[in-house]
Order: C-alpha cells, then sequence, then structure tokens
C-alpha cells in the first residue's frame, strides 16, 4: 500500500486532501497541532511545526517519532500554515517568525527528513502554496512573503533533488474554508462579490486542491516537476475597473 503523510490535516483542504488520498486506497498519516476528534488519517499524529523548528529539544523528539511510525513513504504533502495579518508597522517579530517556520522552514526540514524514503519509492513531494506568491493586498506581508519563498524552495528542490524526488506546488486562489469564512464574518455581501470577481464564478473548494494533490501523485510519466501550478478560477487574468 502507498503512504502519504499530510501536514495541517485537519484543516478544510488537509481533510479533503486526505480523504482523496484515503479513498485512493493510499495509507495516510496526518499531523497537525490541534487534537484528532474526526479526521480520514488512519494514524493521526499530534505535531506542533512551530515548536519543531524553534525547539531543538522537541525536534530530535518528534523526528524519531517519526521514523518509528512512518518507515515508507510515497507523497509528503506540505500544506499547514498560518495566516497572521497585520500592517507592516504592527508585525511582531514572533508572529513574522512563526509564519515563516510554519510556512517555509517546516516544509524544507520535513522534505529533508524523508528524502530517503521518498527516493526509495519514487516518490513526490507536494507543497501548497498561495496566489499570494504574486497577487497580494495589505496586510498580507507575511503571509505572502512566506508563499513566495515557498515556490522558491519548491523550484529549488526540484533542481537540487535531480529527479530523484518529484517537487511540484499547488497555489490556489480563495478557497472556501472556516479560514476564509472567518475573514468576512458579518459581510456576506463582499463573499458573494469575491465569488463573482473569479471569471469560473465561484470560490474554489478544498476537493479542488484535493484532487490536483492526487493528480500530482499519481501523474505517472513523472515528468512535470519544479513546477507551480496556479488554482484560481481565471482570477488572475482579471483587471478590474473601479
Amino acid at each position: 500500500m502507498k503512504t502519504v503523510l499530510i501536514t495541517g490535516v485537519l484543516g478544510g483542504i488537509g481533510a479533503a486532501i486526505a480523504r482523496r488520498f484515503r479513498q485512493g486506497r493510499y495509507y495516510v498519516y496526518g499531523l497537525d497541532k490541534r487534537e484528532d476528534y474526526k479526521s480520514d488519517c488512519h494514524r493521526f499524529i499530534r505535531f506542533d511545526l512551530h515548536e519543531f523548528v524553534r525547539n531543538a529539544e522537541y525536534r530530535i523528539r518528534k523526528t524519531t517519532e517519526l521514523d518509528e511510525l512512518v518507515p515508507k513513504l510515497n507523497v509528503l504533502i506540505n500544506n499547514a500554515a498560518v495566516q497572521l495579518l497585520d500592517p507592516l508597522e504592527d508585525i511582531t517579530l514572533d508572529d513574522w517568525h512563526e509564519t515563516l517556520n510554519v510556512n517555509l522552514t517546516a516544509p524544507m526540514l520535513l522534505s529533508k527528513l524523508f528524502v530517503q524514503r521518498l527516493e526509495a519509492t519514487h516518490g513526490a513531494i507536494i507543497n501548497i502554496g498561495s496566489i499570494h506568491y504574486r497577487l497580494t493586498k495589505p496586510r498580507f506581508v507575511a503571509y505572502a512573503t512566506s508563499k513566495g519563498a515557498l515556490v522558491t524552495l519548491t523550484k529549488a528542490m526540484a533542481v537540487d533533488l535531480q529527479g530523484r524526488v518529484r517537487v511540484n506546488c499547488i497555489s490556489p486562489a480563495a478557497v472556501e474554508t472556516e479560514m476564509l469564512r472567518d475573514g468576512f464574518k458579518g459581510q456576506p455581501h463582499a463573499l458573494d462579490t469575491l465569488r463573482h470577481i473569479h471569471p469560473v464564478q465561484r470560490i474554489g473548494t478544498p476537493d479542488d486542491v484535493a484532487r490536483l494533490a492526487w493528480f500530482l501523485a499519481e501523474e505517472h510519466t513523472g515528468f512535470i516537476h519544479g513546477a507551480n501550478i496556479m488554482l484560481d478560477g481565471g482570477i488572475s487574468s482579471v483587471l478590474k475597473d473601479l
């Protein structure tokens, strides 16, 4: 049986990816810092990516745990992210570090940890980026920076690994998750406007991301490598007049 490890598995996108891979007869390992109340994982592992980066003792302990629990891996999906929003003047160094630790450094460390296991299975790394790597808005300085760097990390790892492991990135636009809806509380009309701005006339769904992740994992010719695929419903082609 093939295996996949998904970070941020209890979020909207992570949960959809877990369901899709489980339906595809993968053994699913899921990582999240929250409790596992209900997930589609075969094995849930409580895991704090921020601590994994900044705390050497925690990193050593969790590395040992992953070595024991995940002896074989076909696909690593770096999905977890934090979105801490502030204008430049108000960004704290702690928030900046947490954003980069979770969104950028943790994917690098997990890729490094699993690269030999992925190579042994002719496997793949899939990073979940964001449209914010190239199109952003006020208060997203830290988040946009982390996602732009994640796209570059994807391309650099693809070159560095020289065909040992395929590495690709998915950069979605708006995806209808709890995180997105929380940002529009009390503004239902703004959410409707966002839907209609997309030429496809809807916001993305977690299943849209999951299906693309599945395709990249199962892409049999293996020629998609070092790619960043925009999953944006056409919004990056829109020029709006005021």
